[in-house]
Parts: structure tokens; C-alpha cells; sequence
């Protein structure tokens, strides 16, 4: 990069800092910090929505699978989240945030209390906050990949810049800074991804049709709806565990409709977010299906789209990409952390230190952020780590994508009238069934990469829907009076 990259990039980070000392300003309590008070205009909550669903892992991990394999990662990556969004947009996404408004929760984990039983919600808030250590340590390792690419930085040092300014931002403005970060970050995003897909255009030399002939310059497979290991028994997988995960299973994903000022507004904002998902991908991937024309025999894929950048974008708008991309890490890392630090403070604390519940607001908000605080630190020591988990891939796809069912599954249909038969029993033995077999073909198995992902999340539907099915328990007054409550806006508990 040259001095004008580096100018557009420390303007950013400029930024960064005025939207925390603005969310700052909006935040007069915890549910200011966590839910921004149920104000979020659906909107703003379906981009922040879509933006905080992928990060700079995006632009290394799968730019390294459009490199080897082609046009499959849209089919089982952006497609197969938009397909399971359709029942998020249906069925989960206005429950959310009837919780808000009628049981006063400000953390996705909160109603699993009276949901099933503090026992369990224990279990699943410690299970969530470890599995997104991992998950929050393999962005800070792909934006410190990113940052080496661009500037030679060194790894370590990438991944302290980009801990140290979202910890500024998100410790200061809460919920409010990030999703605001969200939309400057997806601005610049189109801004520069209409740019550069533009500039691969007209290199190309084909005019719009080298959208389609393009494909004849590549390798036969990367035009192939599904290559590699990526089979549609791989996409449908990835299918079933994005239902649960955008639902709300990955939890700052289901703060944007639990800040939703109600249920309606947040059935708009997940259809937003799933049309975004649809059509986005097409354009943003595009540069990436075609490095192989330009970009040969590439050692070390993860850095194929960096490439692409820097050999088509002008300076100024290369520094425009990477703010694009360090905005979109830094959006997903805080809200995770925005999210981690709610369910510590509201349900994780309390119950180990019980003066804690009778903390006035002022103290809670401190404690709000001391926790946040905590957690990025955290997980930074994993992205310094990340290698020892198999890389960026291994711990977006193979550590996080087989975790989150296990522990998503009670959480999700755990809101749906129709599993109210399936208790505390039914959901603890569904996650550590899950979990139980993620450790075993971890260790002890050779299976494919669809086994792999799809083993964990299938034990634990089978477990946690046949409980229901074989012991019919009699579902307690507070339960059912909890699940009527969410079927309508108008209703109350």
C-alpha cells in the first residue's frame, strides 16, 4: 500500500473511535449497552444483521475455497444461509424480540431460565461463551492475515491492532457503536466491491458478458454447482446448522431482532438480511471466482483476493477495501463480544456472586463493560493460537460450525410452541450428545468433511425432538404461559 491506503485506513479507525464516544453518549444502562434499548429501525437491524454474519474470514478462508474450487462457495455458503433464513424469517426472528418487550431479557440466554431450568441455562451460557472464544479468536487471526498481506505487517501485530481498536469502540458505545459500524462497514463494502468487480470486468475484456465467459478461462469443476468437498450433502448440512446459527443460536445474530423495537419490525429486518445474503454474495465473490485467471498457481490461496485487490484497485481505494474488510471483522468480533458480555453479566454472574442482582445501573454498566473488556482479551490469546486449531478454516468451519448446533438447538426450538414437551432433561442430554460426538470424530475417527459438520448437530435433533416425543412431559404454567406470549406482538404475557 502507499501513504494515500494508509490515510483512508487510519480515517477509519478515526471513525471507529467517534462512533464509540457517540454510542457513549446514547448509553444511560445495561439495556442501552446490550439492546440499545429496543430501538434498533428494522433497517439498520437487517444490515447490521447480514454484515455481522460474515467477517474478514470471508475474504481468506473462502476466498482460498473460490481460488481451488469455483462458484460452490456461493451455493453452499450464500445460498444455504439465505434457504435457511426463510424459516428465521417465519417462525423465530419475532419471538425474539416479544422477549424483550414482555420478559425484559437482554441476553439470548436469559429466558432459558424459565424456559427450562437454571441448571440448564448455566450449562448453555458456559457452553456458548467457550465456543465463541474460538469462534471471535479465528476473525482476529484472518484480519491480522489480512493486514500482513496488505501492509507486511507481521500476524501477532495485525491481530493486536484490530483487538485493541474494536475494544476502544465496543467497550464505549455498546450495541449502539457497533451497528452503526455495521453500516459505515457495508457502505464502503459496496462502495468498493461494485468498484472492483468493475475493474476484473474490464480486464477481462468481454464487457458484461465476461460475468458468464469467464468460466470457459478456468478450470471445468469451478463452474460446477458443487466441487471438491463441497457436495450438496455438504450444502444441506450447512443448511440445517445456518437455520440454527442465523436464528439466533449464534447469539449477537439474535440480539439484532431481540433489540427490535417488536415482532413485526423484526420479521422485516430478517427478511432484509436474508435478500442480502441472495443477491450480495454474487457480487462481492465475483473477483474471487475469477483470481485464477489472472492470479496462477497461487502458494497460499487465503491471500488470492488481497492479491486481486492489489493489483486492480488504484491506492486510496485498496485502503478503502481493507477498512471495508476490517470493518467487517470488527463488527462481528464486537457485536460477539457485545453479546458474550451480556449473558456473563445477566446470567452467568448473578449466579455465581448473587449480590450482583441488587447492583443498580450505573454499577451494572461498569460491570457491562469490565466483561466485554475481558472477553476480547481472551480471545485474542486464541488468534495467536489460531494455528494449533487447524487455522482460520478449521476453527470457523470445523470448530464452531460443529459446535454451535449442539448448544443452538434447545435455544432455538426451545422458543416454538411445538417442542414444549421437550425439557431441561431433553435439552442437557441433546448437548452433551452433540458434544460427545463432535470429541469422538475428532479424535478417534476419519470422516468426511459433511460427517464432520453434520454428526454433532443430527444427535442432538434426534435426542432433543425424541425426548419430547417418548416422555411427553407435562409442561409447567410459566412454560406455557412463556410460549403463548411470543405468538403475537399484542399479546401479553
Amino acid at each position: 500500500m502507499e501513504k494515500i491506503d494508509y490515510i483512508v485506513l487510519a480515517a477509519y479507525f478515526l471513525l471507529l473511535v467517534l462512533m464509540g464516544i457517540w454510542g457513549y453518549t446514547k448509553i444511560k444502562s445495561s439495556a442501552d449497552f446490550y439492546t440499545a434499548g429496543g430501538k434498533l429501525p428494522w433497517w439498520l437491524s437487517g444490515i447490521s444483521h447480514h454484515v455481522s454474519g460474515y467477517s474478514g474470514a470471508v475474504f481468506v478462508a473462502y476466498a482460498a475455497i473460490a481460488y481451488n474450487y469455483g462458484f460452490t462457495l456461493y451455493m453452499w455458503w450464500a445460498l444455504s444461509i439465505a434457504i435457511a433464513m426463510v424459516g428465521t424469517v417465519l417462525f423465530i426472528a419475532p419471538r425474539w424480540a416479544r422477549l424483550r418487550s414482555k420478559a425484559g431479557i437482554q441476553s439470548p440466554t436469559e429466558y432459558l431460565a424459565t424456559r427450562y431450568n437454571l441448571p440448564t441455562q448455566q450449562v448453555m451460557a458456559w457452553s456458548g461463551v467457550i465456543i465463541k472464544i474460538f469462534d471471535v479468536g479465528a476473525k482476529w487471526a484472518a484480519i491480522g492475515i489480512l493486514l500482513n498481506a496488505f501492509t507486511g505487517l507481521p500476524l501477532g501485530t495485525g491481530i493486536l491492532t484490530a483487538g485493541l481498536v474494536s475494544m476502544l469502540y465496543i467497550t464505549m458505545g455498546g450495541l449502539w457503536a457497533d451497528v452503526v459500524n455495521d453500516l459505515a462497514s457495508f457502505l464502503i463494502q459496496f462502495t468498493a466491491g461494485i468498484i472492483m468487480m468493475v475493474m476484473v470486468l474490464a480486464q477481462l475484456g468481454d464487457g458484461f458478458n465476461g460475468i458468464f465467459t469467464m468460466w470457459d478461462r478456468l478450470p471445468a469443476a469451478h463452474g460446477q454447482l458443487y466441487n471438491g468437498p463441497y457436495t450438496p450433502a455438504f450444502a444441506i448440512s450447512f443448511t440445517v446448522i445456518c437455520f440454527f446459527s442465523f436464528s439466533g443460536g449464534t447469539w449477537h445474530l439474535a440480539t439484532r431482532f431481540i433489540s427490535s423495537p417488536s415482532g413485526t419490525e423484526a420479521r422485516k429486518a430478517a427478511t432484509l438480511s436474508m435478500l442480502m445474503y441472495l443477491i450480495w454474495p454474487l457480487i462481492l465473490f465475483f473477483p474471487m471466482f475469477a483470481a485464477p485467471i489472472f492470479i496462477k498457481d497461487l502458494a497460499d490461496p487465503t491471500q488470492s483476493y488481497a492479491m486481486m485487490a492489489m493489483k486492480f484497485l488504484p491506492h486510496g481505494l485498496i485502503g478503502l477495501l481493507l477498512a471495508s474488510m476490517f470493518g467487517n471483522t470488527l463488527a462481528m468480533t464486537a457485536a460477539d463480544a457485545n453479546t458474550i458480555s451480556a449473558v456473563i453479566t445477566r446470567d452467568i454472574l448473578p449466579v455465581l456472586y448473587k449480590k450482583l442482582r441488587s447492583f443498580d445501573q450505573k454499577k451494572m454498566l461498569v460491570i457491562a463493560r469490565l466483561t466485554t473488556f475481558l472477553f476480547i482479551v481472551t480471545t485474542l490469546i486464541i488468534a495467536f493460537q489460531s494455528k494449533s486449531f487447524g487455522g482460520v478454516f478449521g476453527l470457523i468451519i470445523t470448530w464452531f460450525s460443529a459446535l454451535v448446533g449442539p448448544t443452538a438447538i434447545p435455544m432455538i426450538l426451545g422458543l416454538l410452541p411445538a417442542f414444549k414437551h421437550s425439557d431441561s432433561r431433553a435439552a442437557l442430554l441433546s448437548i452433551f450428545g452433540g458434544l460427545i460426538t463432535f470429541a469422538v470424530m475428532k479424535s478417534f475417527m476419519t470422516v468426511s468433511l459433511t460427517a464432520e459438520l453434520a454428526s454433532p448437530i443430527v444427535t442432538s435433533m434426534i435426542i432433543y425432538i425424541g425426548c419430547g416425543l417418548l416422555f411427553r412431559t407435562k409442561v409447567k404454567p410459566e412454560v406455557e404461559a412463556l410460549l403463548n406470549s411470543l405468538k403475537e406482538d399484542g399479546v401479553e404475557a
